[in-house]
C-alpha cells in the first residue's frame, strides 16, 4: 500500500485547527514543525505546566493520507474549514509502504551517556559489553537517554554513585535514572511518578535490566531520606517541589535537577537555595542541570 504525503506552511495560529481538519478528513497522521527551522528565524517553543503553550509563527504541517483519497481536495477542504491561507505552495508526493517497525528502529541506536554508561535498545547488541549497559526501548514514558536533560543527570550519577547509596528518582518516567543508579552500584532506588503508564514502564524496564527498583505513585506518600535525589521534570514543577525534595534528601545528601532551560536556572536555583548549597551548573546546548548538597541547617 502507498500513501499520499502533503506538506503545507501556514500561520501558527491556524496550524492546530488545520491539523484537526486534515485528520477529520482522513489523514492517518499529522506532524507540526517550525517552517523556519535551520534559519535565523527559527524559534524555540517549550510548553510546560504553568507556561503558555504555543506554536511557531510559521508552521509546517505534514499529513499522511491513504492513496485512495484525493489529497489536493482534502487539503483544500481542510484549509477552508480551518480558515487558513497557505504561506507557500503546498507540496505533494507519493510515499511507498515500508516496514515501519524496522524503519523506526533504525532511528534509535545505542547512546553513550557518560564514560561508562550506554543506553542500548533491545534490538541492538551492546557496543561495549564491558560498559554499564542499560537495556531500554523508546516508549510512552519520557527518558530514553537521547535528550540532553537525561544525559546531564546520567553523567552526574556516574560521578556521584560510589556504592550502596539510597536513591530517589522523582518524576521517574521510564525509570532510566533510577535504573542507571542501581547498575552503577547504588544500594536501593525508588522511582516516583504521577503517571500510571510511567510507573508501569519503569517496572518493566527495571525487570528487563535485572535491578530491584521500587516504584510508587506520587500520591501514595513517601518515607525516605535519600543519599542521592534526582528529578528530571520541568522548571515550574521543580520550583514547586523544592520543599518536598529537600525533605526527602538527608543532610549531606546530594541533589540533581534537570529539565531546566538556561534562562530558567536562576529561578529554580533560588527555590532550592534555602536547603542546598548549589554547585556550578552543568550545561548541554540550552539545557542546564543544577546540583547541590543538602545543608544540615536548612
Amino acid at each position: 500500500m502507498a500513501w499520499r504525503r502533503v506538506s503545507v506552511v501556514v500561520p501558527g495560529p491556524g496550524a492546530l485547527a488545520l491539523a484537526e481538519a486534515l485528520e477529520a478528513a482522513g489523514a492517518v497522521s499529522t506532524e507540526l514543525a517550525d517552517a523556519d527551522a535551520g534559519t535565523a528565524a527559527e524559534s524555540a517553543i517549550f510548553a510546560e505546566p504553568g507556561a503558555e503553550a504555543g506554536v511557531w509563527p510559521r508552521c509546517r504541517i505534514v499529513a499522511l493520507l491513504p492513496e485512495a483519497l484525493d489529497a489536493r481536495a482534502v487539503l483544500a477542504g481542510a484549509l477552508a474549514e480551518a480558515g487558513c491561507e497557505p504561506l507557500e505552495p503546498a507540496g505533494h508526493d507519493r510515499l511507498e509502504d515500508a516496514d515501519w517497525v524496522r524503519e523506526t528502529q533504525r532511528q534509535f541506536a545505542p547512546i553513550r551517556a557518560g564514560e561508562r554508561l550506554w543506553i542500548v535498545p533491545t534490538w541492538h547488541a551492546a557496543p561495549d559489553p564491558g560498559a554499564v549497559n542499560l537495556v531500554l526501548d523508546p516508549g510512552a514514558a519520557f527518558g530514553t537517554g537521547s535528550h540532553p536533560t537525561t544525559r546531564l543527570v546520567l553523567a552526574w550519577l556516574e560521578r556521584e554513585v560510589k556504592g550502596g547509596e539510597r536513591v530517589l528518582d522523582y518524576g521517574c518516567g521510564s525509570g532510566i535514572l533510577a535504573i542507571a543508579a542501581l547498575k552503577l552500584g547504588a544500594g536501593e532506588a525508588t522511582g516516583v511518578d504521577i503517571d500510571p503508564l510511567a510507573l508501569e514502564a519503569a517496572r518493566y524496564n527495571a525487570s528487563a535490566n535485572g535491578v530491584p527498583l521500587s516504584v510508587r505513585a506520587a500520591d501514595e506518600g513517601l518515607a525516605i531520606r535519600a543519599d542521592l535525589t534526582v528529578a528530571n521534570i520541568l522548571a515550574n514543577p521543580l520550583r514547586m517541589l523544592a520543599p518536598l525534595l529537600a525533605s526527602h534528601t538527608r543532610p549531606g545528601g546530594r541533589l540533581a535537577l534537570s529539565g531546566i532551560l538556561a534562562a530558567q536556572a536562576g529561578e529554580v536555583a533560588q527555590a532550592y537555595a534555602p536547603w542546598f548549597a548549589l554547585d556550578e551548573p552543568a550545561r548541554e546546548a540550552d539545557w542546564v542541570c543544577l546540583s547541590g548538597t543538602r545543608r544540615a541547617d536548612g
